[in-house]
């Protein structure tokens, strides 16, 4: 009826109907509420402001939690937010039920939004609807312990196709869709990424939509906001042209959720139900929550698939392949990377065959683990190989090598010093000799024909790029037949906790106990190291490391033709140089020594043999100006073992018995050598003498 009368203030129709108005600004963390609904929330029925935290005391406080879930929802999907909440008194009873509907105002430029919105009493929810409100909190619950699961699951997923695979597996609280589809983007089309609930080949219809058809998902990613059907004909009338491809699958609800990553829709992802799904506040909630962590797994999943094939290409580039076959020796080559974020870091190593038809062995180990690392360990691999093709001896490559890493990374605008550690082997297959080049790297190590195996200390300088005038020493060393020398990269021996020491004894357990060929020694070491790891050259990604590895095996093959295999004979020998002006590697002579008698049956005997060699080798050292060579070998059975030990130097005069007193600090080392050695002598050479003694080996059961 038509009175011509103006209509009644805003006001004035909320009181009658009952109903509050409120207005929350969030940024200054204050609540208005007219009398209405100052009333309806325990305070008295006036107009009044008062804080965020005020009016939440007056609210149970799941119901709150419940709130502020609902209201991002609808900021997120620019809808009303509508929840139901208990206003509790100040003994924490339940007063009344009120139901609050709120309008986001969000700010376009800023993205902080105020509310705006009633608040009404209800009665009580009726019963058998209970658990599918937010009064009770059940559903709440079970909600929560489906998003925690669910969040995890889709953390620990690697890959896209096991992201995918975690979603097809979720099953939601109180509904569960049975058709499930992730769309991704490429250029102006949509892409079925992957699918769950539809047979093979259903997919085709959705591979190539373009953005621009009348289709629900292509509708989400090109708005960022959800579309959702709650039944067919709710789909056919707002999607007429797409709704054919939807009819043949018999679902009656679909939800549509955008799956955006800092702020870009990256795809979107489909939920169909075979039932109808009203969508309330609750369930699109957790709809969207899943949509979120959704993509953010496949954001990760793509970034890490991006990155392993970049690592493929940069190791096979990087990576050399060890060439044609050498005659009488056998290679063998492992690179594990760290595998966090890039996985090639600063380790590689090398063949290069040389003129004449030797070939020269290069590991290192350029600082870092990063993508300047990577970029320097290729810049240094290519000058060590332009150095060596030009025929330069092993100290000269790694002194150019040094001035060339030094020149690159210390530059008046560099703020990323970068250094190298190195080792280089010239290696001579007719006769088995490596002049090894060392530059701050660990010394190599050489697995005998009987399985001892032995460090060989090299003269070394600083790595490569701190000095650019330093020296680099050589060391000859000769790998007799069916002996194994090893070089590596810190990563093999310090990974796990342990130091060069410790670390080097769990190397030499794996090479003593080996059997086989070098590829499969290969396998036990970094196995041994790290367990079972696919990522080697050639080969898949690994897992995570501690720290790079690369390993280098040079096997020189036994006496029979073709014979790979790690041989057995009764003899080990080996030979070391201490220099002048190298005293302190007298150590490294005694350990050497202790080294290779490590299965000699007299503990005592050991100790012997290492204090005559240092008696020895500090005879030279002291009365002569010339360097001493000290040649050590084993022969024969267990327990019937001889030891004979030769030090060798250029000098004229030959030593004599003294007899010191009983203050003196030297002129024992003939009378030690006669009274601990089964046999002993001195040798005229040529040029000087040689110093030699004997121990054989004692029964065990003596």
């Amino acid at each position: 009826m038509l009175t011509g009368e103006p209509l009644p203030a805003v006001g004035d129709v909320l009181s009658a109907l009952a109903t509050g108005l409120w207005r929350s600004d969030p940024d200054a963390g204050l609540v208005t509420l007219d009398a209405e609904a100052a009333r309806l929330v325990g305070l008295p029925p006036e107009p009044t402001t008062i804080t965020e935290a005020g009016i939440r005391a007056r609210f149970h406080p799941e119901d709150w939690i419940e709130v502020d879930g609902v209201v991002r929802l609808a900021v997120t999907e620019g809808t009303i937010a509508e929840v139901r909440m208990r206003v509790m008194d100040e003994r924490g009873r339940v007063v009344r039920i009120v139901r609050s509907r709120t309008k986001p105002i969000v700010d376009s430029l800023t993205g902080e939004y105020e509310l705006i919105g009633t608040l009404q009493e209800v009665s009580e929810p009726p019963p058998g609807t209970a658990a599918r409100t937010a009064v009770t909190g059940d559903w709440r619950r079970s909600r929560e312990a489906f998003l925690l699961d669910a969040g995890r699951a889709l953390a620990e997923a690697r890959s896209t196709e096991e992201v995918l695979r975690v979603a097809a597996g979720l099953s939601m609280p109180g509904f569960s869709p049975d058709g499930l589809a992730v769309f991704g983007v490429e250029v102006d089309r949509l892409t079925v990424i992957g699918h769950h609930g539809q047979k093979p080949g259903d997919e085709r219809p959705f591979t190539q939509i373009s953005l621009d058809m009348d289709y629900p998902a292509a509708d989400v990613v090109r708005t960022g906001r959800a579309v959702y059907l709650s039944s067919p004909e709710d789909y056919k009338s707002r999607y007429p042209a797409s709704w054919p491809l939807a009819e043949q699958f018999g679902r009656r609800s679909w939800a549509f959720l955008p799956l955006t990553v800092a702020g870009q829709t990256m795809g979107a992802w489909m939920a169909a139900f075979t039932y109808p799904v009203s969508f309330t506040p609750d369930e699109r909630s957790v709809l969207t929550t899943v949509a979120r962590m959704l993509a953010q797994a496949l954001s990760r999943a793509g970034t890490a698939e991006t990155e392993r094939e970049l690592t493929d290409g940069l190791q096979r580039s990087m990576m050399p392949t060890l060439g044609p076959e050498i005659p009488g020796m056998n290679v063998a080559a492992r690179y594990v990377p760290t595998g966090g974020g890039l996985q090639v870091g600063g380790d590689w190593y090398d063949l290069i065959p040389l003129p004449g038809g030797s070939f020269a062995l290069v590991i290192g180990d350029v600082q870092g683990h990063d993508v300047r690392a990577a970029g320097l360990m290729g810049q240094l691999r290519i000058a060590l190989r332009a150095y060596a093709s030009e025929g330069h001896r092993p100290d000269a490559v790694l002194s150019r090598a040094s001035r060339f890493l030094y020149g690159v990374t210390y530059d008046d605008e560099s703020v990323d010093l970068r250094f190298a550690t190195c080792l280089y082997v010239e290696v001579d297959p007719a006769t088995g000799v490596l002049e090894v080049a060392r530059a701050g790297h660990p010394d190599p190590a050489v697995r005998m024909a009987d399985g001892t195996v032995l460090t060989r200390p090299t003269a070394g300088g600083l790595p490569l790029g701190i000095d650019p005038d330093a020296d680099y020493p050589t060391t000859r060393i000769v790998l007799e037949p069916g002996e194994t020398m090893l070089i590596c990269t810190d990563g093999l021996i310090e990974t796990g906790g342990h130091d060069l020491d410790t670390g080097w004894r769990r190397i030499r357990g794996i090479l003593q106990a080996h059997e086989g060929d070098l590829e499969a020694l290969a396998d036990a070491l970094v196995q041994g190291v790290h367990g079972p790891s696919s990522h080697h050259t050639p080969g898949p990604l690994a897992d995570r490391r501690e720290d790079d590895i690369a390993v280098l095996l040079l096997g020189r093959e036994g006496q029979g033709p073709g014979d790979t295999a790690l041989v057995r004979p009764t003899v080990r020998r080996t030979a070391l140089t201490v220099a002048q002006d190298e005293p302190e590697r007298v150590a490294g002579a005694r350990k050497h020594v202790r080294e290779l008698l490590h299965d000699w049956s007299c503990d005592d005997q050991v100790d012997s043999a290492v204090l005559l060699v240092s008696e020895a080798i500090t005879n030279v050292l002291v009365h002569t100006d010339t360097d001493a060579l000290l040649i050590a070998e084993v022969t024969g059975g267990p327990d019937q073992r001889r030891m004979r030990v030769e030090v060798t130097d250029t000098g004229d005069d030959l030593p004599h018995k003294r007899r010191p007193g009983e203050l003196a600090s030297s002129g024992r080392g003939l009378l030690l050598i006669e009274l601990l050695a089964d046999a002993w002598g001195v040798d005229p050479r040529g040029e000087g003498k040689s110093i030699w003694f004997e121990l054989y080996e004692a029964a065990t059961t003596a």
